[in-house]
């Protein structure tokens, strides 16, 4: 599956390691608030750093879904740790618990220390930015002309370009990219 947005690494830059130093983004933007890692019912289960971490953006990835997004659409994420060492101190597991919510997407990525959360027992609050693609609602007749040209192999749909006519029923939906 192709990536939704575009990613950002000057040539000359050493790659960055687990996160993006920015990225490009079209659609729907979705703007979380912090996330801890309490569950639906908002109780912690548990008070390891890992276990709060990956429940925070398993919270995230599910405010994400409700806008019809995923984890490839978040662009954002910006964390607050009460303990700098911490969160280095685990760093394997912290990648592993990350990579088990999030795939190998990783969004532009901050990480700042607090003195204090407004949760006492979090360890750790996630924010997050996502931006969803716009779905385009077509007419029988575009969606026909859209159909005959994927299936020419004339164009894909990375490259497609479509001039829609608003006063006609909808007769498909496609996303654009």
């Amino acid at each position: 599956m192709a990536q939704p947005h575009t990613f950002l690494h000057p040539r000359e830059w050493k790659l960055a390691k687990g996160f993006s130093n920015g990225v490009v983004a079209e659609g729907r933007m979705i703007f979380l608030a912090g996330r801890v890692g309490w569950n639906a019912e908002q109780r912690f289960e548990s008070e390891d750093f890992v276990a709060q971490a990956r429940q925070a953006l398993a919270n995230i990835v599910t405010l994400v879904a409700e806008a019809g997004g995923g984890a490839e659409h978040i662009t954002r994420l910006t964390w607050f740790v009460l303990d700098k060492q911490e969160y280095l101190s685990h760093l394997r597991e912290l990648g592993e618990a990350y990579r088990g919510v999030m795939g190998k997407h990783f969004p532009a990525m901050t990480l700042i220390q607090v003195g204090a959360l407004v949760e006492d027992k979090a360890r750790l609050e996630i924010e997050a930015t996502a931006v969803v693609p716009l779905r385009v609602q077509l007419s029988a007749k575009d969606a026909a002309r859209v159909e005959t040209i994927l299936r020419s192999g004339a164009a894909d749909e990375s490259v497609l370009t479509i001039r829609l006519s608003v006063a006609k029923p909808q007769a498909g939906s496609y996303r654009c990219r």
